[in-house]
């Protein structure tokens, strides 16, 4: 390649020689075609990098003969390659020959071939079938075989797992209740089975099914029996073989329902003997139990003996719900739906569309277990009702059943036979009550006497009241609601105080004023004084205060009477009363007979001597009432109503006199004498009513 482009550069110089030396415009069209045509041409192109090659490889040297022989020389080259190649040929075509007569050969070999294979064939053909129809057999028998492998596995029980169902000598654990969800399963899934055309199969599928289940239940509900009748509540927890019993048996509503009748039974039995064995020292089969002392031997009071018996059910009743609450409220959603799946086996019990509550289903069992300790409490607690008749007591055994009703309400519901017990408790403790405190009054109304002579309140009142206001502390420390406390307590009030105040007015009317209105004064401040510090009896007080106020009224007109007649005041004030403020009425004031000369000096002569001990006087009028600021308080408003009554009198008295003096005074000379002769009517009654004030104050 690299001799070429020596040759080509040596050619180029030669030809820009001559291009230089021949520059004349002479030259041909011609050449300068070539010049430029070989000029122009691009020594890129492939074909010239070929050509170029191949003079290369050739090792041709650039001379002139070279040049002027490079045409021959390749030609000559042409025709010896293409010679060699077509001796190639030769010798290809020579073997494509004999590779022909080899196919030639084959082709018939293949047709003998051919035709023992197609004679082979219609002989062989029939037993093909025949295999080929076998073969079909074979595989249509596997698939049964393992149609039927698979529905026995699946649909048929064994032996062995229908002894573990239904024999009565097998236990009752994992393995049973494994065998029991197997068949309920294959129960289910015969249903699919009664789709298909033939429905024989999966009809008797399904009853021996349910003649299994049949059959496991009743065995399940034997055993639970069995185990209820043995079962320990005070171990900590009910163990799990009987959890799982029972949310397997909610499939069968009834049977359920009668394991948990004869669970409540067994229960009530247990626990009635446990109740009389603290009550006595000793269970049903005269069995001392040294760990306890019998309530019935050391609760002497009658209060603790109830309440400790109280007490006892309270802790049976929160012993028996937290040993039962795993069985229901831990299970009870399974529980549930048990139930729901058991209402599609027992058709009847489909009318019950209730869903399965765990914690009411709780409650209603451990009220009927306690069902026998109810019957037991009820009997003792009456048994001491109607031995004592302490008005009291009753009313604090009542108060004490109520706080165990609330309680029990939270524990057991609202429902509860329980409550129902405690309720008729309560309404025979206040009906006891009631009749205690009535038989009281009636005893003190049949003997009713007139006042003593100190009017203090009377016995049996004092008696009444110190027994009410224990009644009012053990109503204050009950747990009877704020709202309700005046409406509920108004009836202990109408039975164990209104008819002993009652009693006093009867009292009372037996004596005269001011001896009955002190008398009844001190016995309402005594009740006042018993129901002011408790708030929910506050509207009697307000009744009482409204008692106290007509009595107080009543006092005070009599001490005002009594101002009016010792101190002479009263005929002079009864005779002015119809005096108008005319000067008419009041100049005929000094001939009314009250004043006149010695009337008038007399009455200020009686008024002189009752001032000084007025007050002592008036103060000695009230000496037997209790409260001595309020004898006072009477007295004073007695004293400002008497002061009201002077300044009247006086005030009338001296508008006469000044009437009369100008009267006179008008009259002329023929009066005067008369005017001198005139006694004015203030100096025979010369007090003045600031003189009244200051002594009476």
């Amino acid at each position: 390649m690299a001799g070429t482009q020596s040759y080509v550069d040596d050619l180029s110089g030669t030809l820009d020689e001559r291009l230089i030396i021949s520059s004349t415009p002479q030259r041909s069209n011609a050449l300068s075609n070539k010049f430029s045509g070989v000029l122009s041409a691009s020594y890129a192109d492939s074909e010239i990098r070929d050509a170029l090659h191949s003079l290369d490889e050739n090792e041709i040297k650039n001379t002139a003969e070279t040049r002027r022989r490079l045409r021959l020389n390749v030609q000559k080259q042409v025709i010896q390659r293409n010679g060699a190649v077509v001796q190639e040929y030769g010798h290809v075509a020579e073997q494509l020959k004999r590779i022909g007569a080899i196919i030639n050969s084959l082709t018939a070999c293949c047709e003998v071939m051919r035709q023992h294979v197609t004679a082979a064939r219609h002989e062989n053909a029939p037993v093909l079938e025949e295999a080929s129809s076998l073969l079909v057999q074979k595989q249509e028998l596997e698939t049964k075989k393992q149609l039927l492998d698979a529905f026995n596995k699946h649909f048929i029980m064994s032996e062995e797992d229908l002894l573990v169902l239904t024999g009565a000598t097998e236990a009752v654990d994992d393995t049973f209740f494994g065998v029991l969800m197997r068949v309920k399963q294959i129960y289910v899934d015969c249903q699919v089975l009664l789709g298909t055309e033939n429905q024989r199969l999966g009809l008797e599928l399904m009853d021996q099914s349910s003649r299994n289940l049949n059959i496991g239940y009743q065995k399940l509900y034997r055993w639970i029996q069995k185990e209820f009748k043995t079962l320990n509540l005070e171990s900590p927890q009910i163990s799990s073989i009987i959890r799982r019993a029972l949310r397997a048996l909610a499939e069968r509503p009834t049977l359920f329902q009668s394991c948990l009748d004869l669970f409540a039974e067994t229960r009530e039995h247990i626990l009635t003997d446990a109740f009389y064995s603290a009550l006595t020292g000793s269970s049903s089969g005269d069995n001392q139990n040294p760990v306890t002392k019998a309530i019935e031997f050391y609760a002497h009071e009658p209060l603790r003996y109830v309440g400790d018996m109280l007490a006892w059910t309270h802790s049976a009743a929160v012993s028996e719900r937290e040993a039962l609450e795993s069985l229901f409220i831990s299970d009870g959603d399974e529980i549930s739906k048990g139930f729901k799946a058991g209402r599609q086996a027992e058709p009847w019990s489909a009318g019950d569309d209730e869903a399965f509550d765990g914690r009411k289903a709780l409650g209603e069992l451990v009220n009927r277990n306690l069902a026998g300790v109810a019957r037991a409490l009820r009997q003792r607690i009456e048994q001491v009702l109607q031995n004592h008749e302490d008005a009291v007591l009753l009313y604090k055994i009542a108060n004490l059943v109520i706080f165990y009703r609330v309680t029990f309400i939270k524990l057991l519901g609202p429902d509860s036979s329980m409550l129902e017990t405690l309720s008729s408790l309560v309404q025979s403790a206040l009906r006891q009550f009631q009749t205690v405190v009535s038989d009281n009054a009636s005893a003190i109304q049949a003997e009713i006497a007139a006042p003593t002579p100190d009017l203090r309140i009377p016995a049996f009142l004092d008696e009444a009241l110190a027994q009410f206001t224990t009644l009012l502390k053990t109503y204050d420390s009950s747990l009877t609601a704020a709202s309700s406390s005046v409406a509920d307590f108004k009836s202990i009030i109408s039975q164990a105080l209104n008819p002993f105040l009652a009693t006093c007015e009867k009292m009372a009317k037996e004596t005269n004023e001011p001896s009955a209105g002190i008398f009844m004064t001190n016995c309402l401040i005594a009740a006042k004084t018993t129901l002011s510090a408790y708030d929910f009896v506050q509207d009697r007080v307000s009744e009482l205060n409204e008692q106290l106020a007509s009595l107080t009224s009543s006092l005070v007109e009599y001490q005002h009477a009594f101002f009016l007649h010792t101190s002479g005041l009263h005929p002079l004030l009864a005779a002015l009363a119809p005096t108008e403020d005319t000067p008419g009425s009041l100049l005929n004031i000094s001939t009314l007979p009250p004043f006149q000369l010695q009337p008038l000096t007399d009455a200020g002569q009686t008024l002189d001597d009752f001032l000084p001990s007025a007050l002592m006087d008036a103060m000695e009028n009230l000496k037997r009432l209790g409260n001595t600021k309020l004898s006072q308080e009477i007295t004073a408003d007695a004293a400002e109503r008497f002061c009201e009554d002077f300044e009247f009198v006086e005030g009338k008295l001296t508008a006469a006199d000044e009437l009369r003096e100008i009267a006179l005074r008008e009259g002329g000379e023929e009066n005067e004498k008369e005017e001198q002769e005139l006694v004015p009517l203030r100096s025979l009654f010369p007090r003045t009513s600031g003189e009244i004030r200051v002594l009476l104050s």
